[in-house]
């Protein structure tokens, strides 16, 4: 699938999981995509790989030199620490939102669906992430899905990083297929 001229974003800090930002900034750029990696801060953020922490990854933007317009996805890595660390920061809640209200593709693994959940855009779609937030997940409105990927007008979802090939294919299925018109707001 080409993904030519198609720009995505993977909003992300310290402490992602370093296979659910390494493998689809791989598979998307592999794709034809132009893929930025936005943080808070310039410079490089450090992952998180199963038990320690893992290798570095250049920030191409920050959140204040990135712009909604400018995207046709964005892809949102799990890891314990990096969406903790984005739920309490508004721009970055602001920029998923915004993508999500232009109605572009935005793609959740691991325990990344607490944005989902911080930003609202949860409540009322099927979801799936990892199992120890399931609760979160169902607490905040959504319909938990034990599966490997989850879509719901566009909002993808994952479990895990063994996930991430059928994860990175939506992803790529779904931006193909442009704005979702049809979605229903948060």
């Amino acid at each position: 699938m080409d993904l030519t001229g198609k720009k995505i974003a993977i909003l992300a800090t310290n402490g992602f999981e370093q296979a659910e930002l390494e493998v689809p900034l791989e598979r998307l750029k592999k794709a034809g995509a132009i893929v930025d990696v936005v943080s808070l801060g310039a410079g490089e953020i450090k992952g998180w790989d199963k038990k320690d922490w893992g290798r570095p990854v250049k920030v191409d933007k920050t959140l204040d030199e990135a712009a909604a317009a400018d995207y046709d996805a964005i892809v949102l890595p799990g890891g314990q620490i990096n969406p903790d660390l984005l739920r309490v920061e508004p721009k970055a809640l602001k920029f998923i939102k915004d993508i999500f209200d232009a109605k572009k593709v935005v793609a959740a693994v691991c325990h990344a669906p607490w944005l989902l959940i911080e930003t609202g855009i949860a409540k009322g779609r099927k979801m799936t992430s990892f199992k120890s937030i399931k609760t979160d997940v169902a607490n905040a409105g959504a319909k938990w899905e034990d599966a490997e990927v989850v879509v719901d007008q566009g909002v993808i979802t994952s479990r895990n990083p063994g996930d991430l090939e059928a994860f990175c294919a939506k992803i790529v299925e779904e931006v193909k297929e442009g704005r979702h018109t049809q979605r229903s707001a948060a």
